[in-house]
């Protein structure tokens, strides 16, 4: 089946999971007439067939199709190529779509819903009380004892800002770091164009956030966006902004001055740099409080006024005076500094290699190995390397270091072969047969990905009973006229120990994910997989990746571990 079918299949079942309703041949040709594709009612059907014999749609008599739990599920990782695009796709529909009105209080705006237990809502309450919000404004729905709750989106406020001529570039998520009740800085951003993931669920993970401390102490970590405007419409946005805090809709934390570094973020000259709160933060502080969430970023349009307002909301943050210092770097600035003092030869195995560091508890130490020898032993493949180290460290903790993929790239670009890392993802594999579920660049991100998928438990390294796995993976691109010379390299890597899932071919579509044109794309397992393998098998452990340069002289196989120890 061509790419051009799955994409067209893919965008039918986006279609209907955006409906309730049952949706027919020629009502799902006129929403694909909307994106772009240009099916007649026939070719629908044809389409529909072959997802309905899949088992991702299901007809219901006469009236059309629906989609089926497992069509949603094929939504969040098929395509995950396509899906990088669509996402920042689907804020721009909402941004278009949304209707607000300030001035009259009606119209249509952005919402998050989530389902919550009753006893998490006092804990959201307290956020929207402290103006942890965008918007104290929310509907709650009772669903089989839960409930489902909405909460406004900051897209809203894009939505807003372009529907008064203002154009809005939506540019990172991420994490402030507040300090004494004040916006301090982003410690940790993803693009919104670099990721398959929407780029603040990212950051929902339990131990990530600390919106709860925020409240009772005025420090922590919460999430929040950062979008850019033209400086000449800085004057006119103000007054929106102004207009929409009477309505009780805002969570700005800081709206800079042309060019004016916004919480550590460059902003160029001629722009104007906006951070604002994330719409999920509430939901983040009952997470943090031990409530089962489910989060969903953007999901829909709602009018305003079949929202309720919660409480009055009081200001617990205060405005930063001062642009931050401390600028955030990229991942991938990181990275190069580091690929660039890689020594390792993979004939001698000596040198310098990149390293992950992970921190756990000396008493877990034992268990932690027991589980890195069983995934050593049935199945090596997953592994960058089989070597790893032991660390003392001050008091109760120990390091775990290995070796992150990063290193391949070094080793190339010594052989004088130009490798760009490019996505860290999440590699499905079933039945032989691998894709990328989850793909997050390294040029648009501040914290690597691996460590995001492993903290949200969408890992699956080492489950014995399970019928597929879901590993750490990278891609990188080399030039297609290094191709035949990067063969023979990573064929020494292979002698040395290193796992290379695949060296593609020019243009080719690796396990799902894209490569540049005239680019050739390797694919490597994870560093960090056997610490996922950890963390999965319920040992507390504190994740870090590409931390270090070490000698590989000082490293072991997983069957030296006791010489080390």
């Amino acid at each position: 089946m061509s790419r051009e079918t799955d994409k067209k299949m893919m965008e039918i079942l986006r279609i209907l999971s955006e409906h309730e309703e049952i949706l027919g041949a020629k009502a799902i040709a006129k929403e694909l007439k909307k994106k772009g594709y240009n099916l007649g009612e026939r070719a629908v059907r044809y389409h529909m067939r072959i997802l309905d014999e899949k088992g991702f749609t299901k007809r219901i008599g006469y009236s059309g199709r629906k989609i089926t739990k497992k069509g949603l599920k094929e939504i969040e990782k098929g395509l995950v190529y396509d899906q990088v695009d669509f996402i920042f796709s689907k804020f721009e529909e909402m941004i278009h779509n949304t209707s607000f009105n300030p001035n009259t209080g009606k119209g249509k705006v952005v919402v998050n819903t989530s389902t919550i237990p009753p006893g998490a809502f006092p804990i959201i309450k307290k956020a929207f009380k402290e103006g942890l919000c965008v918007s104290p404004h929310a509907r709650l729905e009772k669903i089989d004892g839960n409930y489902k709750i909405m909460t406004v989106c900051g897209t809203t406020i894009d939505g807003l800002l372009l529907k008064e001529g203002i154009p809005i570039i939506p540019t990172f998520a991420g994490l402030v770091e507040i300090k004494d009740h004040t916006p301090r800085r982003f410690t940790e951003l993803i693009a919104y164009k670099k990721t398959s993931m929407m780029p603040l669920e990212a950051f929902t993970a339990r131990e990530m956030t600390s919106v709860l401390n925020v409240i009772k102490h005025g420090e922590g970590m919460i999430p929040a966006n950062f979008r850019l405007v033209p400086e000449t419409g800085r004057k006119k946005a103000l007054r929106i902004l102004y207009k929409l805090q009477k309505m009780n809709i805002g969570g700005v934390l800081k709206i800079g001055e042309a060019g004016e570094n916004i919480l550590g973020i460059p902003v160029d000259d001629g722009m104007v740099g906006i951070a604002i709160i994330g719409g999920i933060t509430p939901l983040c502080a009952a997470q943090e409080a031990g409530y089962n969430i489910s989060i969903k970023m953007a999901e829909t349009l709602l009018e305003f006024n079949k929202l309720d307002l919660v409480t009055r909301p009081r200001k617990l943050l205060k405005k930063p005076k001062k642009p931050s210092k401390e600028k955030i770097k990229i991942l991938l600035t990181k990275a190069w500094n580091l690929i660039q003092k890689v020594d390792f030869d993979p004939d001698t195995i000596r040198g310098k290699v990149i390293t992950n560091i992970s921190i756990l508890k000396k008493e877990d130490l034992d268990r932690a190995l027991t589980i890195i020898r069983r995934v050593c032993e049935e199945k090596p493949e997953y592994l960058t390397s089989p070597y790893f180290r032991i660390m003392e460290l001050e008091g109760d903790k120990v390091g775990i270091a290995t070796i992150c993929s990063l290193t391949v790239d070094g080793v190339l670009i010594n052989s004088g072969i130009m490798s760009t890392p490019t996505y860290s993802g999440l590699l499905e594999i079933k039945d032989g047969m691998r894709r990328f579920v989850e793909l997050t660049a390294y040029s648009g991100s501040s914290v690597e990905p691996h460590e995001i998928y492993i903290s949200k438990g969408m890992t699956k390294v080492y489950d014995p009973h399970s019928e597929s796995d879901r590993i750490l993976a990278s891609l990188r691109e080399i030039p297609y006229i290094a191709r035949e010379k990067t063969l023979k390299v990573t064929e020494k890597l292979k002698e040395a120990g290193f796992n290379i899932f695949k060296v593609g071919k020019t243009n080719e579509i690796l396990y799902n994910a894209k490569v540049g044109r005239y680019k050739v794309g390797i694919v490597t397992p994870g560093g960090l997989n056997p610490i996922a393998a950890i963390k999965e098998n319920g040992v507390d452990v504190k994740v870090k990746a590409i931390e270090s340069l070490m000698d590989i002289d000082n490293f072991f196989t997983i069957k030296e571990d006791r010489e080390i120890r």
